[in-house]
């Protein structure tokens, strides 16, 4: 017998519709959000990234592929990573399927990482994706978009994350050991080789031949990104966690 609380189908009804006013001002408020967003000033970027693609050294400005806006997934896979991080790899599964989309509405789209681009090759192959998927190897780009620290910020327990200088040092107390048993078991490496790579999303514009930067988010940002939870939060329990539960989706049932 459940523990959760239940009613007649009529107490469900008066429920579902109160709780649909809220839905609906909670989408109003989505909206409204949205428009503040496109809403940001933008900045130009003058700096010269250069990127490395399926189809060869690219710019900033390559990216759009003739599109006037681009929106990049800064995905954590650094030069040492063994595979793209389980957390990103899971957004990434859910992206996959829009890029044909955003395509046709004018917007260009590329997941962007560290790592040489013959590893993320690999990996997109055996991951099955076919989105994308641009190397900032030896750029400053990831640091400039707060996604990529230096072996300096971390020490100096300095980062800029999400707007913010965070340290992502383990604290006095915590077992450093505990944590880089986690890295090396998810991308085959140290806690701090990995933390030192960050998830986000970035918005650029191209507009006469100018690039600039629209939109960026990181963190709990990327909530709306992340498919599942979009279909968890309508489950009857929700995200119901415990803990890192999820895997590449190549990876479930090798426990």
């Amino acid at each position: 017998m459940t523990d959760h609380k239940t009613g007649t189908r009529e107490e469900w009804l008066a429920a579902r519709l109160e709780l649909l006013e809220a839905e609906k001002a909670l989408v109003r408020r989505s909206d409204e959000l949205a428009q503040q967003r496109q809403e940001l000033p933008w900045v130009r970027v003058d700096k010269e990234y250069r990127f490395e693609t399926d189809q060869g050294t690219a710019s900033l400005a390559d990216l759009f592929q003739g599109r006037s806006q681009l929106l990049i997934y800064h995905f954590m896979f650094g030069p040492d990573y063994t595979a793209g991080c389980p957390s990103c790899s899971a957004i990434a599964d859910g992206f996959n399927g829009s890029v044909v989309h955003l395509a046709n509405h004018d917007v260009a789209f590329s997941a962007v990482s560290r790592a040489p681009l013959p590893k993320l090759q690999a990996y997109k192959r055996r991951m099955g994706w076919s989105f994308p998927w641009a190397s900032s190897f030896g750029s400053e780009f990831n640091q400039d978009f707060q996604v990529g620290h230096t072996e300096q910020q971390w020490e100096a327990g300095a980062v800029e994350y999400n707007f913010r200088s965070v340290d992502l040092r383990p604290q006095e107390g915590q077992e450093s050991r505990e944590r880089d048993e986690f890295a090396a078991s998810i991308v085959g490496t140290d806690w701090e080789t990995f933390r030192r790579e960050g998830p986000g999303v970035s918005a650029f514009a191209l507009e006469d031949g100018v690039v600039y930067h629209s939109y960026s988010a990181y963190a709990r940002g990327l909530d709306g990104l992340w498919g599942m939870y979009q279909w968890l939060d309508r489950a009857p329990l929700g995200r119901n966690e415990n803990g890192f539960w999820w895997r590449r989706h190549d990876e479930y049932g090798n426990e």
